[in-house]
């Protein structure tokens, strides 16, 4: 009768442990996807992530298509996804894909123009370009300071 006793309480153990990590990796990639700058669920506005990293940003395509923590990605082919595939987090946006000098000014989350972007120590930066305010200029002016103000804005948003 122990030992039954004992068997059913490390099952229920066992259950809830597994089932409070699904919930929290759950929460997690909800988080992640509400905070995140998704076009039709997808990532960069299906622009790929690795061809940035190539000086040639370009459109992926539904074909060269994978989920990463729960936000959809796309490539321009086959090598592409299978680099971004081997080391994902080299090639995320920063700050989820918001135009950077809008999170280093002041935490806001602002649409980018995919073409207007910054590789800077191995990291993929995105910005607004529009209506004559080609916002990489000014992150330019003061990449530092703007760049410690968007990372903190940002850990506060993905809390």
């Amino acid at each position: 009768m122990q030992t039954r006793f004992i068997s059913n309480f490390l099952i229920s153990l066992t259950l809830t442990f597994v089932l409070s990590a699904v919930f929290f990796q759950g929460h997690a990639q909800t988080v992640q996807q509400k905070q995140y700058n998704l076009s039709n669920n997808l990532a960069v506005q299906g622009y790929d992530v690795v061809s940035y990293f190539k000086n040639s940003p370009v459109k992926g395509v539904k074909t060269y298509e994978t989920v990463y923590q729960g936000i959809v990605y796309r490539f321009a082919n086959a090598d592409n996804l299978k680099t971004f595939k081997a080391n994902p987090a080299k090639y995320e946006p920063q700050y989820g894909g918001w135009c950077a000098y809008a999170m280093g000014k002041d935490g806001s989350k602002v649409d980018i123009n995919p073409k207007t972007y910054k590789i800077h120590n191995g990291k993929l930066y995105l910005f607004y370009n529009a209506w004559g305010t080609n916002t990489l200029n000014y992150w330019n002016d003061d990449e530092a300071n703007l760049q410690k103000k968007a990372d903190l804005s940002w850990s506060k948003l993905i809390k």
